[in-house]
């Protein structure tokens, strides 16, 4: 997939507005839809993907090893643990072809300087300085917990960039996968296979069937099989999740936001206004096509 098919694909407002039904409002998840789109701008940004391409990446090679770079270089098996929701052998195949065409530090160089152009462009003039020191003290009350957050540990092992607006990406970037990282965690604990995962999200966030997980690489049947076995487990009936899926799939999220507690409570009180000027920055963010307009595209995770 190159860059265009991907901004037709992910980029392109859907045809009717959409506001997602039965995701919890709370703080740390404000926190989170309010920094995705600015964390995501290094594989959604155009200046990123013109520099992996450059190197010989398309979107989905340059997307997979530029999250994997940050791990060093592990085997195959290693990526496919850390991502979680994707088809492993989609991930095997685009990783390995990838490793194959670029060089780790190119990679991470060209992402990080590829945000920078695209945040510069974006948010002409604007002043990070205090949101960057607010998300750092998040940061670094997550920093000790780096155990079975594989993702969020190799974002950590970087170097932080010079820029402000490097800044302010690179610790978007770090409390996002510090996040991703527990939900996936969670879902896994609550018996979840990796597509089931995805399925649950569908039904929880109010997606058709199979329009999230179709894109990360799993195939009709092994769609069809993981639904009937959500079916079986009396977590789905009638194309909707039962009592007892909702209590499931809230369950994943309350554990998933004990978990932001203590990086919430070292960003203090300044996380109403930092939510804010977040959600500011990357409205512009989304508006300038650098993230993706559909809220049940950002809030899925």
């Amino acid at each position: 997939m190159d860059y265009a098919q991907a901004r037709q694909v992910f980029l392109t407002p859907p045809a009717v507005e959409r506001t997602p039904a039965g995701v919890p409002d709370t703080p740390g998840r404000r926190l989170r839809d309010a920094a995705e789109p600015i964390a995501t701008v290094s594989w959604w940004g155009e200046p990123v993907n013109d520099r992996l391409a450059a190197l010989g990446l398309d979107f989905l090679t340059g997307y997979v090893w530029g999250r994997a770079a940050p791990m060093g270089e592990p085997a195959a098996p290693v990526v496919v643990a850390a991502f979680g929701v994707f088809e492993p052998g989609l991930v095997t195949g685009v990783y390995e072809q990838a490793r194959a065409t670029a060089g780790r530090a190119a990679v991470l160089a060209a992402r990080e300087q590829g945000v920078v152009e695209s945040l510069r462009a974006l948010l002409p003039g604007a002043d990070v300085t205090g949101a960057v020191a607010a998300l750092r003290r998040g940061v670094d009350a997550a920093a000790p917990h780096v155990v079975g957050r594989p993702l969020f540990a190799g974002q950590l092992s970087l170097p932080w960039p010079e820029d402000p607006l490097g800044q302010l990406w690179h610790a978007a970037t770090l409390l996002r996968e510090y996040r991703g990282d527990t939900h996936q965690a969670a879902n896994v604990a609550a018996g979840l296979t990796a597509v089931e995962m995805n399925l649950l999200t569908e039904y929880w966030v109010g997606w058709e069937p199979t329009a999230y997980a179709g894109t990360r690489g799993w195939s009709p049947e092994a769609m069809a099989a993981a639904d009937a076995d959500l079916v079986r487990r009396g977590l789905v009936a009638d194309g909707a999740l039962t009592a007892a899926g909702r209590r499931l799939r809230d369950d994943v999220e309350t554990r998933t936001e004990a978990a932001m507690e203590p990086v919430l409570a070292a960003i203090g009180p300044d996380l109403p206004g930092l939510t804010r000027q977040l959600e500011e920055w990357s409205a512009a963010v989304v508006a300038g096509g650098a993230a993706p307009p559909d809220p049940y595209k950002r809030i899925s995770g």
